[in-house]
């Protein structure tokens, strides 16, 4: 399966910078966790302070069972909370949410 996401940067470009930079070096508790959660492929653009996340998974991948196994693991909620000093919700979100699930509406 492949699922898209977004989400905005607080605009600032030295936060910007310092997000990119922790990007180039991701825990790598962090990578296995996406791997142990049945993500297989994980890539994020950015324009200007949008961000866009393809995710590609294992057939049994589920959204629930990622946030419950990210809720059990301490060096993901540490990853999330040094993460979250740089994301901006985008407007209408929920409080407890972050990234957000993009519809497809086309594909050739």
């Amino acid at each position: 399966m492949r699922y898209c996401l977004t989400l905005d940067l607080k605009n600032d470009p030295v936060l910007i910078a310092e997000y990119e930079s922790y990007h180039q070096k991701v825990w790598p508790e962090i990578v296995q966790s996406f791997y142990d959660s049945g993500i297989s492929t994980m890539e994020i653009y950015r324009w200007e302070n949008r961000l866009f996340m393809i995710i590609e998974t294992e057939e049994d991948f589920t959204f629930e069972k990622k946030a419950k196994s990210d809720a059990e693991n301490h060096i993901v909620q540490e990853w999330e909370s040094l993460m979250s000093k740089y994301q901006e919700k985008l407007p209408g979100v929920k409080k407890e949410e972050k990234w957000q699930l993009m519809k497809k509406i086309y594909k050739v």
